[in-house]
């Protein structure tokens, strides 16, 4: 008999898609310290100057998470962990190469969208994607605005009999 563990959402990055024109989404594991997970499960990380590098050499790339603030763990002694140091993502390599060619070629960043657990182990979702200038942020509120106001509209619904 199998148990079905469903997920747990830690932390969550808003200016992702309000900054980014998301493409892709990929889910990678996350390599942390004892304290690191600890101090995920008691405070959220901020996800929100965090992105992704590919490092290495042609043959053995590699996918770090850079800038991603995980508090030190409040039980934690001297050998706490550092809160924005760099975090290998576990990936598979075809997955590495491609954002690799993605960041190379096309131009795209890689940012995480949210981090959770998942079977009990921290994963992150990141999305790749192209930065969004002022001007398409505009079109964005405005074309919510819009949504927002025809949706005001059908709950009040219109009454012409009166």
């Amino acid at each position: 008999m199998t148990k079905v563990k469903g997920e747990k959402l830690i932390a969550t990055n808003p200016q992702a898609y309000a900054n980014f024109f998301i493409e892709e989404v990929v889910e990678a594991g996350l390599v942390l310290m004892g304290t690191e997970a600890k101090s995920i499960r008691t405070t959220a990380p901020n996800l929100k100057d965090a992105f992704v590098e590919v490092r290495g050499r042609t043959g053995k790339l590699e996918a770090w998470l850079l800038n991603a603030h995980i508090g030190p763990y409040s039980h934690g002694n001297i050998w706490n962990h550092e809160a924005t140091r760099p975090r290998k993502l576990l990936l598979h390599s075809h997955q590495i190469l491609k954002m690799h060619g993605a960041l190379t070629q096309k131009g795209l960043s890689i940012v995480p969208i949210r981090m959770y657990f998942k079977g009990g182990r921290a994963k992150v979702e990141l999305g790749m994607g192209r930065g969004k200038k002022n001007h398409d942020k505009r079109q964005d509120i405005k074309k919510r605005d819009a949504e927002r106001d025809m949706a005001i509209a059908r709950t009040r619904g219109t009454d012409f009999d009166e």
